[in-house]
Order: C-alpha cells, then structure tokens, then sequence
C-alpha cells in the first residue's frame, strides 16, 4: 500500500513533467524476506490483484498485478521510420511496453537494463517494446538512444504523448508487462533493472503462463 501511496500522490502533484520513483531509486525493497530465486522458475499461475506474493519481490517488489488480465486501448505510435504501430502487431508475444521521455533521468539510468533483457530474453516469444512518450518523437528518441548506446531495442516514439495517457500511466518511466493475447498482466511505476534475476523470473513466469 506505501508503494501505490506514492505513485497517487506523485500523480496529484500537478507537475507537467513527472516522473515516479516508486520503491526506492531502484523499486527494491530494502529486505525482502523471499527472492525470485526461491520460487520455481516457472509457477502455475501468475499472481492476481496487489499485495504480498512470489514475484514482486527485489526489484520488482513495486510491480502490481491485476485481477484478471485487462483489455488495453489500442494507441497508435511512431517506428523509426515514422510508420504508424499498434502494439496488436505485437500479439503472440509477451511484450514488456516501456513509456519513456528524453528528459527523464530514471528513465536514462534503467534503459541500459532493458537494452540488456531484450538482448538477453528476446524471442518469437518476448519483446521489449520502449516508446518514448515525447514530442522530440522519432528524432529525439534515436538520438536519445544512440547517446546511451542502447542497441538491441526498437526505435518508437509517440510525440502526441496520447500513448501515455490513454494507458493511465503515472509518471515516468511506466512499464507494463502484457500477455501474448495484448493484455495488461501488471505494471511498475518508476526505474528498475530490468535485466536483475527477479525480473527474469517474473517475466518468463508471464512467457510460461502464455495467454
């Protein structure tokens, strides 16, 4: 409950550019008394609802699931070359959808992460999908990502930012993780690594579970 406390009151502060810092700097809890690594790598089910549970543990302790899987609004956003996307192109895989901005710092730091999971997990049946939320759109994100050096992630930006609040997401960097079907499973509001053992556990429990 402290952590959704947070992520609403950072939402209320009325700031035009906002970013949440949910957790901690990092969303890792400063003791968690059960880590990713002590469940089964692949549970039968994926947790349902807020609260206590096997995977949002470590760095992904601020990530909530839903009840039930929820239809997501379908939100046209930009590739590098300026084609318009839609993330149902993307159904069949488990997507983590990443909304980012160049001015924000958190989300700076935890892009190499996520560069760094993709490389790592990315398949025919996962994807990391990071659009930049931003009116510098296509140009200002591939400079963006070319000044950290981020290789293995697409280029896709929304410079109408509708993207941003047509999904209710609280500041940035928002991430959240859908099922093979275009669902929202769950989200987290502020930075993580998303390439840390707790985060690969939650993940392939997502890619396991199907959709």
């Amino acid at each position: 409950m402290a952590v959704l406390a947070t992520v609403v009151a950072a939402g209320l502060a009325g700031f035009g550019a906002v970013y949440v810092m949910a957790g901690g700097a990092d969303n890792a809890a400063k003791a968690p008394t059960r880590t990713a690594q002590a469940v089964a790598a692949k549970p039968a089910a994926l947790p349902s609802g807020p609260g206590t549970n096997a995977l949002s543990v470590g760095q992904m302790a601020a990530f909530v699931f839903k009840k039930e899987p929820e239809e997501i609004p379908e939100l046209p956003f930009l590739d590098k070359d300026g084609k318009s996307r839609l993330l149902k192109e993307w159904q069949g895989k488990v997507v983590l959808l990443n909304l980012w901005a160049t001015w924000c710092a958190p989300c700076r730091k935890e892009m190499p992460s996520l560069d760094r999971l993709q490389a790592e997990l990315g398949s025919d049946k996962f994807e990391v999908v990071a659009v930049s939320a931003d009116k510098t759109g296509v140009a200002g994100a591939k400079r963006f990502l070319d000044q950290i050096k981020v290789e293995k992630l697409g280029v896709y930006a929304d410079p109408t930012v509708r993207i941003h609040s047509g999904l209710k997401a609280i500041g940035m960097p928002a991430t959240l993780l859908l099922d093979a079907k275009g669902r929202e499973i769950g989200r987290l509001v502020g930075p993580a690594e998303w390439d840390s053992d707790e985060a690969k556990t939650l993940i392939k429990a997502a890619i396991a579970a199907g959709g």
